[in-house]
């Protein structure tokens, strides 16, 4: 199939008849599918000649599978056979990259990459994971609590090692006290059964003495323990187990559901509210396959470990609640991600090993390495932060191709830059006001690849360092937002690329010809590209707080006139999530926001849209701005934000609206309750109305926990000031939201129903809707009533 007929297949598929008509909410909240089925997910064929992506089917949320051509844009979908065989990008290569190895749809498969012919190793119906070829050739996966390793030669399977959480079985020993011996003495049956264990457990123990490895027995770990992670050497001759608690604390929460199959109303458990869990520390075992043994890694010898960075907070606390304070006397409780070994990385030739250990009190990470001879950690860096470390991004680490040198993002500069650490002190590669991420280093060590928003804060590219020389090349010049896949043989470049007005599509790039530039798909549809959308302005809102520009989108409404004598009304919104970027040059997340926007110009009224203090691209202390202090500075932002639109945009400081969900709905309380005049309305969407009701690994990294910092959650908390309300108020939540639960906005409500403020508010339910909506006839519900909340009371009648 042609790439002309691919697209001319797609977008006839998308049964929208063309109108000059003005857009509508109706067109705006309708399934996305008639915006575009974008790319997604690119990845490279083995043989570097094409590019596999996946894309939404019409109608489902299941994708299809397509391969893009690269000699002739050639693009074919993927059928369900070959799909069964395509190749995962969890996957990877042996010594001379001949063969690649996967795991797909529960089978171990094996493919050669010259004839793309695959062979079918391993299956089964249980969960496999962790494939990797071993340096001796020999190819190991985990299944379950198992290693496993297949022969390449004669594709024999064995079992490497065999983990339990148990306690070892005690061992079979003449009994010490007059009760046990006389029964021994006086019962054939016992003796006879008691000399049958002994002798099997004497049988065992030679056979395994014989055995190349001693594990052919299980390796018990102990009881009341739960296996995170096993991490196998390249080597084969180690393993690194991540354990935890078999039962963690903390209360799980409920959640009706009311719209059910059967019509009975279904109760569901959901997750534990913050601070509710203590929090146990994960341990560490590093295990010899050769000799069976076991060493427990200390955390002794991480700096700062035993140090308590809350203390002054607790003692505090504890004063002000009339109740002793116990100092710390252990070391400080901490965690790994360990998704697919993320937070785990062993060099190529196994000799060495270091993993991503955060603080359970989110005051610190380290990057230790684990010596091999000492069987103890070794820090490589620390990175604290009196607010929070991020724990969410910029923590990708590893080693070069060298196997000592290691390489590093952090945050330490302020803003996540890249580090090269071999012996002494680490070297720092990328250096300014810019966010560095998604590193992939080439294979001769000479570079390693990364995006950033090095030119501008909202526009991100694809660039490469030199590892000796620190000099950065730039590979895209875009603009707006882009994700990128360097290909197997490290010559080519595959990336996804957003504007401001146009959602993704895919493209490549030759890294050793010339610089041309190929598009590869045009999805977006006619009925789309038909409308003639505004893009933004993106421009800084000076702040009367920091030295620092608040980036931020504006709209402006048709045949604007900054001198007319009628001033403008206006809405502000605010986008979720906190940490999280929005004033970019490329396509939003928030496309059905984004076109709201610009049905709201054409009625009239001014847009901001505004990467107040917490978001994303702008460095550690614009995302740390909000520690202990939620919805303050955010806050004084968008009235910086308000009087921006006032004096440069003619706008009405009367008519001036604000909304947003998640996030955005918890900011929107915090302006009308705390700002009470200052918006005439606002909607608040699914929103947080009490911080202590959130979860806890988001919720504590900022405000700690309700019972160490109190006042945190006090004056962070728009329940606390709900008597403020003055202005006209919608909040709409989602009955079956299990990230911010329905009676967030329940506690609320009665809240406001005790404090006599009926006159201002109104309350929307979605009684099928969880956290995102899904269903097109809720969106439109929903933003029609934002719509004309803004209609009748931003308006001058």
């Amino acid at each position: 199939m042609s790439l002309t007929k691919y697209l001319l297949i797609f977008a006839t598929s998308v049964s929208l008849v063309l109108t000059a008509e003005p857009l509508t909410l109706k067109q705006i909240m309708a399934d996305p599918d008639w915006i575009a089925r974008s790319p997604e997910s690119p990845q490279w064929s083995l043989q570097d000649d094409s590019i596999v992506f996946q894309q939404k089917m019409e109608g489902h949320s299941s994708r299809q599978y397509f391969k893009a051509n690269l000699a002739n844009n050639n693009i074919e979908q993927i059928s369900d056979k070959d799909l069964a065989l395509l190749e995962s990008v969890n996957g990877s290569f042996n010594s001379d990259r001949s063969a690649y190895l996967y795991i797909n749809n529960g089978s171990l498969l094996l493919k050669e990459v010259a004839t793309n012919k695959v062979q079918p190793l391993y299956v089964t119906s249980n969960k496999i994971s962790n494939s990797q070829f071993l340096n001796d050739g020999r190819i190991a996966f985990q299944e379950g609590n198992r290693l496993l390793v297949i022969d390449s030669a004669n594709y024999s399977l064995s079992e490497l090692a065999h983990f339990k959480t148990e306690k070892l079985p005690e061992k079979w020993s003449e009994p010490k006290d007059f009760l046990g011996a006389q029964q021994r003495r006086l019962f054939d049956y016992i003796r006879e059964q008691q000399d049958e264990k002994q002798h099997r457990e004497s049988l065992n123990e030679q056979r395994a003495e014989a055995s190349f490895y001693a594990l052919n027995q299980p390796i018990y770990l102990g009881e009341k323990l739960k296996i995170e992670t096993l991490s196998l050497a390249p080597s084969g001759k180690y393993t690194l187990v991540v354990l935890s608690k078999e039962s963690p604390s903390g209360k799980s929460d409920n959640m009706p559901r009311f719209v059910t199959d059967d019509g009975y109303v279904k109760n569901d458990s959901v997750r534990p509210l913050v601070g509710t869990e203590h929090p146990e520390s994960l341990s560490f075992v590093f295990v010899d396959l050769l000799s069976g043994e076991q060493f427990p890694l200390s955390l002794d010898h991480l700096p700062g470990i035993k140090n308590d960075p809350l203390e002054k907070l607790k003692r505090a606390t504890a004063k002000a609640k009339g109740e002793e304070f116990k100092p710390q006397t252990e070391n400080r409780a901490v965690y790994v991600h360990a998704w697919f070994n993320s937070g785990i990385a062993w060099s190529d030739d196994g000799s060495r090993l270091a993993l991503r250990i955060f603080s359970a009190d989110n005051k610190d990470r380290w990057l230790a390495e684990v010596d091999l001879n000492k069987k103890q950690f070794i820090t490589l860096d620390r990175l604290s932060n009196k607010a929070w470390v991020n724990d969410w991004t910029f923590n990708q680490f590893g080693w070069m191709s060298d196997n000592q040198t290691f390489y590093y993002l952090s945050e330490e500069s302020g803003y996540s830059h890249l580090y090269l650490k071999s012996k002494g002190k680490a070297r720092q590669l990328t250096k300014g006001t810019f966010e560095v991420s998604d590193l992939t280093p080439t294979r001769d060590g000479k570079w390693i690849y990364f995006k950033a928003n090095k030119t501008h804060p909202g526009q991100y590219d694809v660039y490469r360092v030199n590892t000796k020389t620190s000099v950065i090349e730039s590979i895209t010049e875009l603009g707006g937002q882009v994700d990128y896949v360097l290909s197997n043989d490290e010559s080519k470049v595959a990336f996804l690329h957003s504007s401001l007005t146009r959602p993704n599509e895919l493209f490549w790039k030759s890294l050793t010809g010339n610089n041309t530039i190929h598009q590869l798909t045009q999805t977006v549809t006619e009925a789309f590209k038909s409308i003639n959308w505004q893009a933004p302005q993106i421009v800084g809102v000076p702040s009367s707080h920091t030295d620092k520009l608040i980036y931020s989108k504006i709209y402006l409404p048709k045949g604007f006139n900054s001198n007319r004598a009628e001033k403008y009304p206006a809405v502000m919104f605010v986008h979720g999530a906190g940490y999280l970027q929005n004033a970019h040059f490329g396509w939003s997340g928030y496309f059905r926001e984004y076109m709201f926007h610009n049905l709201l110009t054409e009625q009239g009224y001014v847009v901001i849209d505004m990467d107040y203090r917490a978001s994303k691209g702008y460095g550690s202390d614009w995302r740390t701005a909000i520690y202990q202090q939620m919805g303050t500075p955010e806050l004084e932002d968008y009235l910086d934000g308000k009087q921006y639109l006032v004096k440069n945009f003619n706008v009405d400081g009367n008519s001036v609206g604000i909304y947003g969900g998640s996030y955005g709905g918890f900011m929107t309380f915090m302006a009308l309750f705390k700002a009470p005049g200052e918006f005439a309305a606002g909607a608040s969407l699914r929103p947080v109305t009490d911080w202590s009701s959130y979860n806890h690994g988001y919720t504590s990294n900022i405000l700690n926990t309700p019972e160490v910092d109190p006042e945190a959650y006090n004056r962070s908390s728009p329940i606390e000031f709900a008597e403020g309300l003055s202005d006209h108020l919608l909040i709409a939540h989602g009955m079956v939201d299990d990230n911010v639960f329905f009676k967030d906005s329940v506690r609320l409500v009665q809240r406001l129903i005790e404090l006599e403020k009926t006159r201002y508010f109104e309350l929307a339910v979605y009684p099928i809707e969880p956290h995102g909506f899904r269903e097109p006839s809720s969106w439109l519900d929903e933003y029609t009533r934002i719509y004309l909340l803004f209609e009748k009371h931003l308006k001058r009648k």
